[in-house]
């Protein structure tokens, strides 16, 4: 399983460091999410850290095998009479997106998301599964060769 990096996601992170502060992502710039990927057994698990994100906010699609992860995070509704001191959570749009290899099954890919992690359990083929292969005994009669 391949990851798809981007190139200025190192410099966004600089500025970031170097002038403070979030930079809303937007769906023509999404920001990155932290993940988590291991292999259990048969299928690897990717875990998604999107706190605070609706599940009705959050996009899954598998295209030529490529997942596209996209989640969005608006702001709360804090209504009237209400004055934001301090807002450090990010928000706007976060996207990933990882290239499934062939010896993943991307048509059997499993979602779930609790207490604001999206997990997919994504299983390994079975063409790419490890097989025994039986040998069978050559015929040991003896041949004769014509000339």
């Amino acid at each position: 399983m391949l990851m798809r990096t981007d190139p200025f996601r190192e410099l966004d992170r600089f500025a970031q460091q170097v002038f403070g502060g979030q930079t809303p992502g937007t769906w023509s710039r999404p920001t990155p999410m932290p993940m988590d990927a291991y292999r259990h057994g048969d299928k690897y698990v990717v875990a998604f850290d999107l706190p605070g994100v609706s599940p009705d906010a959050i996009d899954l699609d598998v295209e030529r095998n490529v997942l596209t992860v996209k989640a969005e995070r608006r702001p709360a509704e804090l209504g009237e009479g209400v004055e934001m001191q301090v807002a450090e959570r990010p928000l706007g749009v976060f996207s990933r997106q990882l290239f499934l290899g062939d010896t993943l099954d991307a048509e059997h890919i499993e979602a779930s998301y609790e207490s604001g992690v999206l997990t997919l359990k994504i299983p390994v083929a079975e063409q790419a599964k490890p097989r025994k292969i039986e040998i069978t005994k050559a015929d040991s009669g003896q041949k004769q060769i014509d000339v």
